[in-house]
């Protein structure tokens, strides 16, 4: 770079940080919400431990990852450097590794079908290990996402308690690209509120202050607070 053409100025981490947490109580009042009600999930997918170390150091104490073997990769060093952090899976889970992300993980996000139920079950029984659980709606019903329709949610739902015996904690929902956000988050508030589900991990970089607004109780933030990967 010359004197001409400097590298351009980012904030430092934990100064990302603050101000998704200063957004996020300004949301929260906004809705007439307590910010305690909302929990931070600091999406670490693709980032290593050097650049995490901040962010846990500036206090933050959950974090989101996509795939089990990338946070099978850095996740237990940084877990027994600092007790008390919480690891989500936020991407899809395949099958053959509910056995890593049931003892890995302290929740998982992605709960969409059949064979993961009974996944899950086998290796929450096993370990004697509970996650908690979110089932992934695809409420733009794109056919390149992961996800329950929400026409099949409610019985989805009921097939997780019944037929696997799974404690299903609240719901997860991408919206689609190009698609306002406020109507998928509403609909994923009005299906879990029908189905008794409290929890509700919706909102990212781009749109967690308007999640807030329609009751996300989990927002998921990577890009804003660790930059673009």
């Amino acid at each position: 770079m010359t004197a001409e053409n400097p590298p351009p100025i980012t904030p430092s981490l934990p100064n990302a940080l603050s101000a998704v947490q200063q957004e996020i109580v300004r949301a929260c009042k906004q809705a007439r919400r307590d910010p305690a009600s909302v929990t931070l999930i600091a999406v670490s997918k693709t980032f290593d431990a050097g650049a995490i170390t901040p962010v846990i150091v500036a206090g933050q104490r959950v974090f989101g990852e996509n795939r089990v073997q990338e946070a099978k990769a850095k996740w237990p060093g940084l877990m027994s450097a600092y007790p008390g952090v919480a690891l989500h899976l936020i991407g899809p889970l395949q099958s053959n590794k509910a056995k890593e992300a049931v003892a890995l993980f302290d929740a998982i996000h992605s709960v969409d079908r059949p064979s993961i139920c009974q996944a899950l079950a086998k290796e929450i029984d096993s370990q004697k290990r509970r996650p908690q659980l979110f089932v992934q709606l695809n409420t733009g019903e794109e056919p390149q996402k992961a996800g329950v329709a929400p026409s099949e949610a409610d019985a989805f739902i009921a097939d997780c308690r019944d037929q696997y015996g799974l404690a299903i904690s609240g719901l997860m929902c991408i919206p689609p690209v190009d698609d306002a956000p406020a109507p998928h988050f509403a609909l994923t508030a009005k299906i879990a509120a029908r189905n008794g589900l409290k929890n509700l991990s919706m909102g990212m970089s781009a749109d967690f202050a308007i999640a807030i607004q329609f009751g996300a109780t989990h927002v998921r933030v990577g890009s804003a607070i660790f930059g673009h990967r």
